[in-house]
């Protein structure tokens, strides 16, 4: 028995170095993408603000006078910069020493529970880890790190349309619940939307505030940054993103079996501390 535990021992650690190289392969794939994906969001974001300029609203446009368009495309391409400096920067590693079954603390340096340990850093500074050793957390870390993807994307939308309000290109009211909903629902659709990319285009009642019966049909359209759309637009970022997916399916496997392994292991040890305990009335 000891030596099938012995054995069982040596399975799982092997499967842990195996999930190391997959872990640095995930984390090499990501700072690729997040950089690509940095470009194709500063390139739809000016695509989506060009089609929301010239043909959403393109006589509130034409009340801007040069400058203020000029200065209009620069905070533009600004938003677009800082975006793209936020996703490289929401991913890092660090080398840090321990015993490999350390569980480490966790603060504002984060956590070193590893030899190698992938950090995420969100966008007030907290951070997040995952364990290189254990497929759980390093699936929990890819998941976060997605969320923060979709968070930064979000908050550019939000930020973009707010820029494009105050400038007097979009409507002084929008109506921000009906716009938050539409694009909850939009993201969650995998289907590439109809017409110009990362924008939403919408057709509400908005009641007149002296008149109810003055209330009418308003066509509405907004930035609405969808990754799914963001990456269907890049070659570059649609193969790395195939990639990204080849490797969640070889840890995936990898967790399956590291998880077999530990219950192996379990019940074994269970049964020699059974016979371990027993003795004969």
């Amino acid at each position: 028995m000891a030596r099938a535990i012995e054995r069982i021992e040596r399975d799982i650690a092997a499967l842990k170095e195996a999930i190391r190289a997959i872990a640095l392969e995930l984390q090499t794939a990501y700072t690729s993408y997040l950089n690509s994906l940095g470009l194709g969001v500063r390139k739809q974001l000016i695509l989506a603000s060009y089609h929301l300029c010239t043909q959403g609203y393109p006589e509130n446009f034409l009340h801007l006078s040069l400058n203020q368009r000029q200065q209009l495309q620069q905070a533009i391409r600004k938003l677009g910069q800082l975006a793209a400096e936020d996703l490289l920067t929401c991913i890092k590693s660090e080398e840090a020493g321990g015993d490999e079954g350390d569980e480490g603390d966790e603060g504002d340096e984060g956590v070193r529970s590893s030899s190698s340990s992938l950090f995420l850093e969100t966008s007030n500074s907290q951070y997040l880890t995952a364990d290189t050793c254990d497929p759980i957390e390093l699936a929990k870390w890819q998941q976060n790190l997605e969320e923060v993807m979709q968070e930064i994307l979000k908050k550019l939308s939000h930020d973009a349309n707010l820029l494009l309000q105050k400038a007097g290109v979009l409507p002084k009211k929008l109506p921000e619940p009906i716009l938050a909903a539409a694009a909850a629902a939009s993201e969650a659709s995998a289907e590439v939307m109809p017409g110009p990319p990362n924008l939403l285009n919408l057709v509400v009642e908005i009641e007149n505030e002296q008149q109810s019966e003055d209330s009418g049909l308003t066509q509405i359209m907004a930035i609405n940054l969808r990754l799914g759309e963001i990456e269907f637009a890049d070659v570059t970022l649609s193969s790395e993103r195939r990639q990204i997916r080849s490797i969640l399916v070889q840890l995936n496997k990898l967790g399956r079996e590291y998880q077999k392994r530990h219950r192996e292991r379990a019940i074994a040890e269970a049964e020699a501390a059974w016979r371990a305990s027993w003795f004969e009335d």
